[in-house]
Formats: C-alpha cells, sequence, structure tokens
C-alpha cells in the first residue's frame, strides 16, 4: 500500500516519460504480428510433420501433410518478404 502512495505523489519529469511517434508504434505492431506469423508457421510444420508421420501409409493423408508444410513455407517467405518491405519502408521516412 505504502508503495501505491509512494508512486501516487512522486513528482515526474515531463522530460522523463518517453515519447513514441507514429512510426515506432507501427513498426512495433508489425514486428508483433511477424513473430505471431512465425510462430503460426512453425506449429503448423509441427502439425502437418505430425500427420505425415502418422499417415500410415495413406496417400491423401501424405499428400495433405505435404502440401500444408509447402503452404506453410510459402507464407512464412510472405511474411519474410512483408517484413523486408516494411522495414525498408519505414526506414526511408
Amino acid at each position: 500500500m505504502k508503495l501505491l502512495q509512494y508512486l501516487a505523489t512522486e513528482k515526474i519529469d515531463p522530460g522523463s516519460i518517453p515519447t513514441l511517434n507514429a512510426n515506432d508504434v507501427f513498426a512495433n505492431a508489425l514486428n508483433i504480428v511477424y513473430m505471431i506469423a512465425g510462430a503460426v508457421v512453425v506449429f503448423v510444420i509441427i502439425f502437418a510433420g505430425f500427420t505425415y508421420v502418422t499417415a500410415n501409409g495413406d496417400a491423401a493423408k501424405i499428400s495433405h501433410a505435404k502440401n500444408e508444410i509447402l503452404y506453410a513455407i510459402v507464407g512464412l517467405v510472405v511474411v519474410i518478404l512483408a517484413f523486408v518491405i516494411t522495414q525498408f519502408v519505414i526506414g526511408r521516412f
């Protein structure tokens, strides 16, 4: 409780408050989206690999798992290209 009272009465220097401009907020939001997309790609590849291993010779399941892995890798390439393009554009302005 005393900590909350201390923080409430503490004088804050306006010059010490960090400020962010719109470019920083936009870049941070995009980085979070890229990290989430990367995590989803890893999850899809693991799940498709598990499907591939447990297919027991079923050609349809094997084909489906291979397609999932292929689509996940294509999606990862698209996300990486989007990251490169946005970093280039944000760096220019």
